[in-house]
């Protein structure tokens, strides 16, 4: 079965960069983005790891924390940091799962499940669709799912921005519009009656159309 937004997020036990896991509990009440690579030593994936341990700040600001995972050993990890740390003047400052035996590539349906064989012969065509980035909330479930081709480097501005809207709406009964940054107008939420509305927004809201109610973002 596929996974889907609102789904709760497969847990898992794994060796990391940065030791021993458990899925859930490292997460903890924070929230969290699982981001995974199809081969170490890859050209776009270096820059990716790279760029996210130079924004990782960020990421802290929102109390979100980061996790990488590469269809390899822990011990290649260590080796492609150094590669990393030359490269893009960063090395991943946050963990990077080994999944040697592609265990969470497929629990994750990243991969599908007949796939096996040595991963150190599997090249990264082989798991070109190994390319996801999972928000996940403090509940545990998925938030967010985007799925990259290999030769196109993923947008990391894009999902701290997704994640400020994750992280207002999940306070406020608000959405977000195309292109929303954080301080520019929302929307009230549909599920919101007009009723309701007047009560959290006495000062009223712009309405180009009855569906469409325009407030300022909530603080």
């Amino acid at each position: 079965m596929s996974l889907s937004i609102g789904d709760v997020a497969p847990d898992f036990e794994a060796e990391t960069t940065q030791g021993r896991i458990r899925f859930h509990d490292w997460i903890g009440d924070s929230w969290a983005v699982l981001f995974s690579h199809p081969k170490d030593f890859t050209p776009v994936c270096t820059t990716e790891l790279g760029y996210m341990a130079r924004i990782k700040p960020e990421f802290d600001k929102r109390r979100t924390k980061i996790i990488g995972l590469s269809v390899d050993a822990v011990q290649d990890h260590g080796r492609w940091a150094n590669d990393i740390k030359e490269t893009q003047g960063t090395a991943p400052n946050y963990p990077i799962i080994g999944d040697p035996e592609l265990k969470v590539a497929k629990l994750y349906n990243m991969l599908p499940a007949a796939a096996g064989g040595d991963a150190a012969k599997r090249t990264a065509a082989d798991n070109q669709t190994v390319r996801n980035v999972f928000v996940v909330g403090p509940d545990k479930k998925i938030k967010l799912i985007l799925v990259y081709p290999m030769t196109t480097g993923r947008n990391f501005d894009e999902v701290l921005r997704v994640i400020d809207s994750l992280q207002l709406t999940a306070k406020h009964k608000v959405a977000t519009p195309a292109n929303w940054k954080p301080g520019e107008d929302v929307i009230i939420a549909g599920s919101v009656s007009d009723e309701d509305a007047r009560k959290i927004y006495p000062q009223g809201w712009k309405a180009p159309r009855p569906y469409l109610r325009i407030v300022p973002q909530p603080k």
